[in-house]
């Protein structure tokens, strides 16, 4: 099971279509504090849907408890500061990607204890970020497609006919 880690999200629709992009993949959400929302905010239930019930989800009061109660968690960092590109990477199966807030991203702090895995998204250079939620969107699934969808329907079905053959 792949983990996505948002450090301090400040948008709840951001967070809630991320929620929903885990309970669409199986993946597991880990939310480190302080957020810049309420967990019962409308804005949030509604971006993740009907799903957000479902959804395998972790609070931390901190970066600390979250390195704690995690201890052996193998943690790529997105960020636009790394030297090696998203699908440069070999994901495990049970790795942790770890996305900052909106506004700043991961402190450098944090970044510098772990260039080797940092991760980055490429872009155009004048464009300072995507938005979070695509952010993740895209090296989910890039881990996901490395593990070949494992457990995933990989067919899709018309509703009211049938494809042709």
């Amino acid at each position: 099971m792949i983990n996505i880690v948002l450090l301090e999200p400040e948008i709840p629709a951001n967070t809630g279509n991320i929620g929903r992009t885990c309970v669409a993949t199986g993946a597991r959400l880990h939310l480190i504090e302080p957020l810049g929302f309420r967990l019962t905010e409308k804005n949030l239930k509604r971006a993740g849907m009907d799903y957000w019930s479902r959804l395998d989800v972790t609070t931390y009061v901190d970066y600390r408890e979250f390195l704690d109660k995690n201890p052996k968690a193998k943690i790529y960092l997105a960020t636009t500061k790394a030297k090696r590109i998203y699908t440069e990477v070999s994901y495990e199966e049970d790795c942790y990607i770890m996305f900052g807030k909106e506004s700043a991203g991961i402190p450098e702090e944090i970044l510098q204890d772990s260039e080797e895995t940092c991760i980055r998204i490429p872009m155009l250079e004048e464009i300072r970020s995507l938005n979070l939620g695509n952010s993740v969107a895209v090296v989910l699934y890039e881990a996901l497609r490395q593990q070949g969808f494992d457990g995933m329907c990989r067919e899709g079905k018309l509703h009211r006919l049938e494809w042709k053959d």
